[in-house]
């Protein structure tokens, strides 16, 4: 296989693997906007407040987050402020597009580093209401931080390797 198939190849399964990460979060938003509708005819209609939809919310809230955050980072959709550095000479906005990404990748690792602690010591606590275990909040940390890593590592290669198609990075 030819150096620009793999690119190609390499292209798609990021984009799938990303794609992935958004189908599954928009599945959960759809879960969470049944819970609070659950909440509302529980309370309102039933006068018996389901008391999980909490902390199951809040749950599922990072998950969504976290899953859109790495998504962002493959279509470098994240946040970004770039008016400086697309406001200089090219050489200095290119290194700019490195550094930028070195943070992400900075970044991504502390995520996924600070979330495995956390997933370890919160083994043994349960979440109130939903009795599942804390480390369920933190996961999202790890597997995503790990995506984020994964995702800014391969813009970076793409970059090296004159694949340069990401310009509102």
């Amino acid at each position: 296989m030819n150096p620009p198939q793999l690119r190609k190849r390499t292209s798609r399964i990021l984009d799938a693997i990303a794609n992935l990460c958004l189908a599954v979060a928009g599945v959960l938003l759809v879960f969470l906007i049944a819970i609070f509708g659950w909440l509302v005819f529980g309370r309102y209609v039933l006068n018996n407040t389901p008391t999980w939809v909490e902390q199951a919310s809040l749950l599922l809230v990072v998950y969504v987050t976290c899953l859109g955050a790495a998504a962002g980072v493959r279509g470098n959709t994240h946040l970004s402020i770039d008016f400086v550095r697309e406001g200089m000479p090219e050489p200095f906005r290119t290194i700019f597009r490195y550094i930028a990404d070195l943070f992400i990748v900075t970044f991504g690792a502390f995520m996924a580093y600070q979330g495995w602690g956390l997933v370890m010591t919160n083994l043994e606590r349960a979440i109130p209401m939903i009795r599942l275990s804390e480390s369920w909040r933190a996961a999202p940390l790890v597997i995503c931080g790990g995506l984020i890593v994964f995702f800014a590592v391969a813009n970076i290669v793409s970059r090296l390797s004159g694949n340069d198609s990401d310009e509102g990075n």
